[in-house]
């Protein structure tokens, strides 16, 4: 069967969780949502997934629908908890982000006069600085990726190295997800670098949508394409009414 962007991006964000075991993931944005509950479906079902609110459901429920059989309780206090503890991979959005992974979520413009205020920056520090984290952004564009953020809600790479190790212990940024490539920070000096783009994806459009050099290492992979199994459980199981293709677009 022939996947759409937006379920090779669905597939993306659901190998992010890869290996992680019994952890909460913490998803945000419908691709994301949906990769983390594919991933609980396919290769890592040990994995807790929510309702979307505070239900830990006994099985991955397709996108807006009821929790059903719930296997516990998760309020904020709780939710908390495992942010402070490390027991939670999220995967965040950002409004900017930078060559280092620092994320802004705050205000478009300066701190004193800003153009537009967004969501201030909620729980990015201490996810951050405390959990594993990736993101998802459904339009990779120089707007969103600059070279400086105008401010500093998620914290990146050159600054947890200069917070020390006592306060950065667990800093640990996956994976960068977007509409048009998978990204990482396994550079020797932390910054972003390409690891595949989505099919049908050229090497210089994702460059052209960066506002700061990636680096590269010999040549770039295609992301790889949804098995038939996974598309049927997009499709049926998951996401029957197709809120994913309004997210992306091919």
């Amino acid at each position: 069967m022939s996947a759409s962007r937006a379920e090779v991006c669905v597939v993306a964000c659901a190998e992010a969780w890869r290996g992680d075991g019994e952890v909460l993931a913490a998803a945000m944005g419908t691709c994301s949502i949906l990769g983390a509950r594919l991933a609980r479906l396919t290769f890592e079902p040990g994995l807790l997934t929510t309702d979307g609110g505070a239900l830990l459901t006994a099985e991955p429920v397709p996108i807006g629908a009821p929790a059903g059989p719930v296997e516990g309780w998760l309020p904020f206090r709780e939710h908390l908890w495992l942010v402070q503890n490390g027991r939670r991979h999220v995967m965040m959005g950002a409004s900017q982000i930078d060559r280092h992974g620092n994320t802004n979520i705050s205000a478009i413009g300066s701190w004193e006069r800003p153009a537009s205020q967004l969501l201030g920056v909620r729980g990015a520090p201490g996810n951050t600085i405390a959990n594993p984290t990736s993101y998802w952004i459904p339009r990779h564009a120089t707007r969103v990726f600059v070279p400086k953020v105008d401010v500093v809600s998620g914290v990146g790479t050159d600054r947890a190295a200069a917070l020390g190790p006592v306060a950065a212990r667990f800093h640990d940024l996956r994976r960068v997800v977007t509409d048009l490539a998978v990204l990482d920070f396994g550079t020797p000096d932390g910054t972003m670098r390409l690891v595949s783009t989505h099919p049908g994806v050229p090497v210089e459009q994702v460059l052209a949508a960066t506002g700061f050099a990636l680096a590269i290492e010999g040549d770039v992979p295609e992301t790889r394409q949804p098995t038939d199994e996974e598309l049927r459980l997009i499709r049926e199981v998951l996401d029957p009414r197709s809120a994913r293709d309004r997210e992306v677009r091919t």
